[in-house]
């Protein structure tokens, strides 16, 4: 049976890929994704999902929730020395796609959605986070019980060992709210943690490229060569890397395919106020632990595993009757 997914997301051309592997594996049943601020604005994260969907046209669509939040304070008020996220992605997040969307005619806010499907199947559905926890806090906040009716939450965010992303000690997704990422780390909820140490792993080289779909003639060909040469491109010329990381397709994985991954217990807070760490995942990890393990963390990655994984799903629906004949 496949498993109940909601994915939360700020996309990003990182999180489009992530989405496209998600409507496409027979594993999973993506049944809402929700737009949050973060890399790009909410209303652009709104319309962003709606393209992604739009484009590929799966055979069963996600409702979508969304969001008129704009960038948050957090990345406003503090100044970084990171690349950009629109130099990775492109002003719209989504690379140079020109693409159309309409407006949604009936639009329900992200967090009042996530409750909403959240209590139809009590216990049933994960929740992959992509972005800022922000829906999600607000969605504790609005419903204490929220996180209890999960199956469990999926969080890409924060860094064990690797450092930072946006500043030298904290990862983007818990840079932009520490606040809510420390409220939901904290909450005795079933959650997993994808850090920066294992979802950088997995690099989308320019040769390995080639194995994804690209005639243009189907849905996904199209859909990809609308965003992944940008991508490449725009890692190359700003990171210095010959290919694209995969964190948000490393994070679709654990939740499809947990045996390319190593877990461990951990204890885990989120520093909220230091100047120069805000944002940054603190883990109890001396020889004798004195905090209680709160958070299962992903430490190792079979790296071509999730290549692997995501050039066969994404193969697969390009094949697909709703991709046309590769």
């Amino acid at each position: 049976m496949p498993q109940k997914l909601i994915i939360d997301a700020d996309p990003g051309i990182g999180d489009a890929l992530a989405i496209a592997v998600a409507l496409f594996d027979p594993e999973i049943d993506l049944i809402g994704v929700t737009a949050t601020s973060g890399c790009v604005s909410g209303p652009a994260a709104t319309r962003n999902i709606q393209a992604i969907i739009e484009a590929l046209d799966p055979p069963k669509w996600p409702r979508i929730g969304s969001c008129d939040r704009e960038t948050l304070p957090t990345l406003r008020d503090f100044a970084t020395e990171s690349v950009s996220t629109s130099a990775l992605n492109g002003p719209s997040g989504l690379g140079d796609w020109d693409f159309r969307v309409a407006e949604l005619a009936s639009p329900k806010d992200s967090a009042k959605l996530l409750i909403e499907l959240t209590r139809a199947e009590p216990l049933e559905i994960t929740l992959l986070t992509l972005g800022p926890l922000t829906n999600v806090a607000l969605a504790l906040d609005r419903a204490p019980d929220f996180l209890d009716l999960l199956k469990g939450i999926v969080v890409l965010g924060g860094s064990v060992t690797a450092g930072g992303d946006v500043t030298p000690a904290a990862e983007f997704n818990i840079f932009s709210n520490p606040e809510a990422a420390r409220a939901v780390l904290g909450s005795p909820a079933t959650k997993t943690l994808v850090p920066l140490d294992v979802s950088c792993v997995p690099v989308l080289t320019f040769d390995q490229h080639k194995r994804l779909p690209n005639n243009e003639s189907t849905l996904m060909g199209r859909f990809l060569q609308s965003l992944l040469p940008f991508a490449l491109r725009a890692h190359h010329q700003h990171l210095g890397l010959e290919g694209m990381r995969l964190n948000e397709v490393a994070a679709v994985a654990a939740i499809s395919r947990p045996e390319m991954f190593q877990v461990s217990p951990m204890a885990v807070d989120v520093e909220t106020k230091g100047e120069l760490t805000r944002g940054m995942t603190v883990f109890d990890r001396r020889g004798q632990q004195h905090w209680k393990s709160n958070i299962d963390v992903l430490r190792e990655v079979e790296s071509q595993a999730v290549i692997d994984y995501l050039t066969a799903t994404l193969r697969r629906a390009g094949n697909g009757p709703s991709g046309g004949s590769a």
